[in-house]
């Protein structure tokens, strides 16, 4: 896969020199590369913004140099051009399987009051445009937004991580958040792991899993719940979420007050 990030602060970026996603730039797994946006400007005080049309605080990201950079960035095939925005879509995991797939990932973080409007409309022509939001929050800038997504789409690239299994057995991977994990000693200042995962029985585990997932979803998450596929889910988790003060309704797992009549099994 070639990555190619643009930014005002390429330093900022360091970090994908480090850990797994260094390591596989090392390795030629990720083909990565960090560009200044400065490096496309034409006049001698290298500007990059301007004050904004129609008055308001702030200034706006210039579209010429954006311009210049992008179309050095074009390929063969359309690259996907990524702006981080507090008025994207929410980035998911989902998301990051599906950019994984792609061979050309491109990554534009702005800055200020953002890149001009034109830009994304222009780009339209030669990019899949996306502008993509890490949540309902504002950053400086698109860096930060830039290392996670990078980091959560680069991961799934074969060989990145070692053991492949890990990608499976983590939060979001099924729709619901990871359960927790324990290592040595099995007790530690009076706080004893479970007996179940001293037990060597490896389907009273895989139960006891499957059951703090659901649990930690519905209390930390209970949004992801109404997502859930539930022709997936099975007798044992509908215990479990009855539990929690869930139960099937038209299709989806939704809260019951503790009054209510309705089964946990009940569209099952």
């Amino acid at each position: 896969m070639r990555i190619d990030v643009v930014s005002i602060f390429p330093e900022y970026l360091a970090a994908l020199d480090l850990s797994l996603i260094g390591k596989a730039r090392q390795d030629g797994l990720l083909e990565l590369t960090v560009h200044n946006l400065r490096d496309f400007t034409t006049d001698r005080h290298r500007t990059v913004d301007d004050t904004p049309y129609g008055g308001g605080a702030g200034m706006v990201m210039k579209p010429e140099p954006w311009a210049q950079a992008l179309e050095s960035m074009q390929t063969g095939r359309r690259p996907v051009l990524i702006v981080p925005s507090p008025a994207g879509a929410v980035f998911t995991q989902a998301m990051a399987h599906e950019l994984a797939q792609e061979e050309h990932l491109v990554f534009a973080c702005g800055r200020y009051e953002g890149i001009d409007e034109r830009v994304l409309e222009w780009a339209a022509e030669s990019f899949d445009v996306r502008p993509l939001s890490l949540g309902d929050y504002v950053l400086n800038g698109g860096e930060v937004a830039v290392l996670a997504m990078v980091e959560a789409v680069a991961r799934l690239l074969p060989g990145v991580v070692g053991n492949p299994e890990s990608l499976v057995e983590e939060s979001h991977s099924d729709g619901l958040l990871e359960y927790p994990v324990y290592t040595k000693p099995s007790s530690w200042r009076n706080l004893d792991i479970p007996d179940v995962l001293l037990s060597g029985n490896h389907a009273r585990i895989a139960r006891y899993r499957r059951d703090e997932q659901l649990r930690r979803t519905a209390t930390r998450r209970p949004d992801l719940l109404e997502k859930l596929d539930v022709q997936t889910l099975t007798a044992a988790d509908h215990a479990v979420l009855a539990a929690q003060g869930y139960a099937i309704v038209d299709g989806k797992v939704a809260p019951v007050a503790p009054s209510s009549s309705v089964s946990p099994s009940s569209d099952a």
